[in-house]
């Protein structure tokens, strides 16, 4: 037998619960065992479920328990939920989770302790929920040097951008609909302002290239700035908008990450994303680009991944998955202002003439893209190949004409 705790019984743990129970015979000609639900830690009392007598409000009745092999952490957040993970892998307990601000925090402190211990860490829930990725980059494509990854790892921002692309909604509206339909949580933070799709690229980041990514030295920027002026520009360049998560291995050694807004064209596969779907493209030097698509977040699909990942343990009780990575060296990943490329570039104006004036002084080339709307005072453009500091020393110089630089996207 192969007993197994969950610590949290909201969304995802509950979800948890249901799958190994309801589907149990399933679950068990699939390991070749039997995989029992001993304990449920959750400080709520829940009387009218069918497996009501599992749940415990003390955390060490699990951890000094030398039965439990198996640990599914869903609880989410830092604290306690590290403590917890750290205590359980200690005592020799392989732990699963889903949680993404855990595994892009503590992660390369978790796999290590995993390792002196010889059991499993495993988080395949932690990125695109249901969507099989981290899986499919350590075992399928094991075979390739991953070189890019790019794609649309937060489903709220890819529904709410979708609204305003698709329906004209203004941002706000778009929110509110998305919290509505339960897309989007009461507090949107993490979601809009970039943090949930930061977490996801340094974990996919870290896999791929093997040492340890910080959100901290990611750049991030959420959509809460975006118009519907701006997309109605990007339209009319021929692109959508979308929030993407990329990170890069570079020729010097260190890597390139981010997440903002960007504009993709309409000849891109990922252009097509919409809802609140998601997509990761892969880039190996033997396969090329690879896509796995579909909903990144939701109940069953997150808790099936994490099912998958108690399975992938249950099988692995006396040999231990190989999932290591290192810490980074200082500076690992590059400075967003080294950047060169084509950037978007929204300016606005009280005094419509001056600006257009002071575009053409400031940044007109012959070969630039441009949209003009002098109702809203505004001028949208796609600049020629330049660096990132190239160009903001360039926009500086809109200051002294009393003209506001909106933002800039890639």
């Amino acid at each position: 037998m192969v007993n197994v705790a969950i610590m949290g019984h909201g969304v995802v743990g509950s979800g948890v619960a249901e799958i190994l129970i309801h589907h149990k015979e399933r679950i068990d000609n699939s390991v070749k065992d039997d995989v029992n639900v001993k304990y449920i830690l959750d400080l709520r009392d829940f009387e009218n479920l069918s497996y009501s007598d599992k749940f415990v409000k003390d955390f060490n009745i699990i951890l000094n328990d030398g039965d439990v092999q198996i640990v599914a952490e869903a609880m989410g957040g830092i604290n306690p939920a590290y403590d917890f993970v750290k205590k359980c892998l200690q005592a020799g307990k392989s732990v699963v989770t889903s949680n993404k601000e855990l595994v892009a925090a503590k992660g390369a402190e978790l796999i290590r302790i995993a390792k002196e211990k010889n059991v499993n860490f495993l988080f395949e829930a932690s990125v695109g929920g249901g969507i099989p990725v981290l899986r499919p980059i350590c075992q399928c494509l094991a075979a390739n040097e991953i070189t890019e990854i790019s794609g649309i790892l937060n489903g709220t921002t890819n529904f709410i951008l979708n609204k305003m692309i698709v329906d004209n909604m203004d941002f706000d509206s778009a929110l509110r609909l998305a919290q509505e339909l339960g897309y989007a949580e009461k507090d949107p933070t993490a979601d809009i302002e970039g943090h949930d799709a930061c977490r996801k690229i340094c974990i996919l980041a870290t896999l791929a290239f093997g040492k340890h990514v910080y959100p901290e030295s990611v750049y991030t920027e959420g959509i809460t700035a975006i118009t519907l002026g701006d997309v109605e520009a990007a339209d009319t360049l021929g692109y959508v908008i979308k929030l993407i998560a990329h990170t890069e291995k570079l020729n010097n050694g260190k890597i390139k990450a981010s997440v903002r807004p960007t504009l993709v064209s309409r000849g891109s596969i990922i252009s097509g994303v919409d809802g609140v779907f998601n997509a990761v493209l892969v880039n190996g030097d033997q396969t090329g680009e690879v896509m796995f698509y579909g909903k990144g977040a939701g109940k069953e699909a997150t808790a099936s991944a994490v099912v998958a990942d108690i399975m992938d343990c249950a099988k692995h009780l006396k040999a231990r998955k190989y999932l290591f990575w290192e810490e980074a060296e200082e500076n690992y990943v590059d400075s967003s202002d080294n950047e060169f490329g084509k950037f978007y570039v929204s300016l606005k104006s009280n005094d419509y003439g001056k600006m257009k004036n002071s575009f053409s002084e400031i940044l007109m080339d012959n070969e630039m893209s441009f949209v003009e709307n002098k109702y809203q005072n505004t001028i949208s453009l796609i600049t020629q190949p330049i660096s990132k500091k190239d160009l903001l020393n360039k926009l500086e110089n809109f200051e002294d004409c009393e003209i506001k630089v909106l933002h800039t996207m890639c």
